[in-house]
């Protein structure tokens, strides 16, 4: 008896993996600008992510962060010490703690200069922190966005004033359809959160690795019942781990790569995608298994359906 059920759930694994291995056949390996193009530009700036999409990026990465004032506004540090410059008063301390007028008085340029003198431009010199919803005006449909919630515990309805920006920009369906927004964050909350208010909606959970505890400390099945795939640091998984995720539909992207060998082991290992700062080197990596210029998330969201309808 113990035998039989041996082999009958062998078999369950093996053909979950051969619907995960039909439904990838079509899907692309996703480039995404993390933070931009933020190897050649100061990240999440306008100028990081216009370089993103010319070298090549599939989608170009947003982190969030919130005023004190109640504007999302795009940054990927808590605190802006490392990335500002401008008054202590203003540019100086958590986002949190400031208005949007303060920290819009902040150069999040020259920092780069300082600390890339090879790559310094002057147009780099006063750069402002951008605000999600004038990065969303700037490219409306014309792009791929890949949003983090960043620290939601703390931060007044992040999810609930996010989702109106997507709403009022017309991003919502498109998101829900295409994948023109992914979703991610390290907070299971924020994602079930949103998931509670709009379940059409692809989520992607952010972890350190897919290894268990406390690298996923709800485990694959629990994500999968609000998300569509996941992001572990790229040096935490393996093959195996991703074959695991790719049985219960979930795309795994990894975080962050930058060194052309490990995104050809990641590519053979089976990733769907990763966030890299050099999307040109992605790029050339991938060379026939890149996707046409918008078709990469339409693809994405296209094996994912077909992948959980045959799991039914």
């Amino acid at each position: 008896m113990r035998r039989a059920r041996h082999r009958v759930v062998r078999a369950l694994v093996v053909a979950l993996w051969g619907v995960a291995a039909i439904a990838r056949a079509d899907a692309p390996v996703l480039n995404i600008g993390h933070r931009g193009a933020s190897a050649y530009a100061p990240e999440h700036t306008i100028p990081a992510y216009d370089l993103a999409i010319d070298l090549g990026a599939d989608y170009i990465e947003q982190d969030l962060q919130l005023t004190s004032d109640g504007v999302l506004v795009v940054l990927h540090d808590g605190a802006l010490d490392r990335t500002a410059r401008g008054p202590a008063e203003n540019c100086t301390g958590l986002v949190s703690e400031k208005t949007l007028a303060q920290v819009k008085s902040c150069d999040v340029g020259s920092w780069f200069n300082e600390a890339n003198p090879d790559l310094a431009r002057a147009e780099f010199v006063g750069l402002r922190i951008p605000t999600l919803e004038e990065v969303l005006r700037r490219y409306r449909r014309r792009i791929d966005y890949y949003i983090e919630t960043k620290t939601p515990e703390s931060a007044d309805r992040m999810e609930e004033r996010l989702l109106d920006l997507l709403r009022r920009y017309k991003l919502t369906k498109p998101a829900a359809r295409r994948w023109q927004v992914l979703i991610q964050s390290f907070s299971a909350a924020s994602l079930q959160r949103i998931h509670d208010i709009d379940p059409s909606l692809p989520l992607i959970r952010l972890v350190l690795g897919l290894g268990g505890s406390p690298a996923l400390e709800d485990g694959l099945d629990a994500v999968a019942g609000y998300a569509v795939g996941v992001g572990p640091a790229s040096a935490a998984i393996t093959a195996e781990q991703i074959s695991a995720a790719h049985a219960r539909c979930l795309a795994v992207h990894p975080y962050t790569v930058n060194d052309a060998s490990e995104m050809t082991d990641l590519v053979a290992a089976g990733a769907d995608g990763m966030f890299t700062n050099v999307p040109d080197v992605l790029d050339g990596v991938l060379g026939a298994k890149r996707a046409r210029p918008k078709r990469a998330a339409r693809r994405a969201a296209r094996a994912h359906a077909v992948c959980v309808k045959a799991r039914r």
